[in-house]
């Protein structure tokens, strides 16, 4: 046998030590059995609206283009309205994988999707629910450069673990019509109670509210300034007392809304040609409307506001973690967190995102509130067990059932 032929005989066997008889050491043996680091050419996500483009509806804003060149992982996006429908989307491929802990978890790639840009009232039900897996943080080598804030924050960061990478944050606004209010709201009441606007016309039938149990939270924000005497401490801990009382709020609300909304691209046109003057909202909308010329504004008001700060996780069976990872690691980078803050209207996960990007601009990051961090109360999912009350809290399955009454006029 030639020597080209023995060597080829020898790249054939799991070490050059198997092929010369030898005992394989342990060390050699591990790093014959790890995972392959090969890029696997495709990336599917699921995603909010505007948090993954490729130009298309703007070509100055395409962070998926250079990413697909760099790795060749084709990125393939499922836009999701509501975190509800992320979770029953991430969940969509089958039987759900075995809980953490389990010697088989996670699966190999059964998952109908690698990632997912998940909001706090999402998270924790993907983490018990075996349907994301930790990340190894070594894996995205940028991760130090995050905001200090955001590293290990209680929505993605559980049990000491990591869950995810974080992507963007931001405040839900109090979007209001500039002709109708001269001057901005510094109440939620507009949308919370029956009254006549400035405009001396009443609100009713020209506000919305959000689709999604966790507003909830917002009337329980809302009704901690109202009546204090309730001692609603943190608006994702309610306990029964509280949470009838708050259950009121928006049971008096009903009347009021137009619509429930969930899909931002809907509420855009119920802005522009339905009448709709106040509404709680994301600073998509208001940017897409102020885009179009159309006579809208944003504040929040005095009670403060909840919001999300949204991380990228991976899918517990994903097809494609690699290219995931990649995924992660590009996503961070302080030119794609400038460009995705200036396109939705939000604050990059990345500090020095705010410094030199063109699209975003000197003065980005001060115009999306980057400094209102502390003031914001970001989604998180509601749990029995709480620190606010030593008698418990009312879980988020409570949230879900009593939301959907509400909004049934129930």
């Amino acid at each position: 046998m030639s020597v080209r032929l023995i060597v080829l005989a020898c790249s054939a066997a799991i070490t050059l030590a198997a092929c010369s008889g030898k005992k394989e050491e342990p060390k050699e043996a591990a790093a014959a059995m790890a995972p392959s680091t090969a890029l696997e050419g495709q990336l599917d996500i699921v995603a909010w609206p505007g948090y993954i483009e490729r130009g298309e509806s703007d070509k100055a804003y395409d962070w998926v283009t250079q990413f697909e060149s760099q790795t060749g992982c084709k990125v393939n996006v499922k836009v999701a309205n509501t975190s509800d429908e992320m979770v029953t989307l991430m969940k969509s491929g089958g039987p759900p994988p075995s809980p953490p802990g389990d010697a088989s978890w996670p699966p190999p790639g059964n998952a109908p999707y690698d990632l997912v840009t998940a909001s706090g009232d999402a998270s924790l039900r993907l983490i018990r629910g075996g349907t994301v897996q930790p990340i190894g943080i070594d894996r995205v080598k940028s991760y130090s450069s995050l905001d200090p804030r955001l590293q290990e924050a209680a929505w993605h960061y559980v049990d000491g673990k990591h869950w995810g990478v974080p992507y963007q944050w931001g405040p839900n606004v109090l979007l209001y019509n500039t002709k109708t209010f001269k001057k901005a709201p510094t109440s939620w009441s507009v949308v919370f109670e029956d009254q006549k606007l400035p405009d001396g016309k009443s609100n009713k039938g020209r506000v919305q509210a959000y689709d999604g149990p966790i507003y909830i939270a917002d009337a329980a924000l809302y009704l901690a300034a109202k009546k204090p005497e309730l001692g609603i401490k943190d608006p994702y801990e309610l306990n029964e007392a509280a949470y009838a009382e708050v259950l009121k709020v928006l049971r008096g609300q009903h009347p009021l809304v137009q619509r429930y909304w969930h899909d931002a691209n809907v509420q855009v046109q119920d802005f522009t040609t339905e009448g709709i003057v106040a509404s709680g909202s994301w600073p998509f909308q208001a940017n897409t409307l102020s885009a179009n010329k159309q006579p809208v504004a944003t504040t929040i008001p005095a009670e403060g506001a909840t919001g999300w700060a949204d991380t990228t996780m991976l899918a517990a069976g994903a097809k494609h973690p690699n290219c995931a990872y990649a995924w992660m690691e590009w996503s961070i980078s302080p030119k794609v967190q400038g460009d995705v803050a200036a396109w939705f209207g939000s604050n990059p996960v990345v500090p020095k995102a705010c410094e030199g990007n063109e699209l975003l601009g000197a003065e980005g990051c001060k115009n999306n509130g980057f400094e209102n961090f502390d003031k914001i109360k970001f989604w998180r999912t509601p749990e029995a067990k709480c620190a606010s009350h030593a008698e418990g809290c009312v879980p988020y399955s409570r949230w879900v059932t009593d939301y959907v009454a509400v909004i049934g006029g129930q």
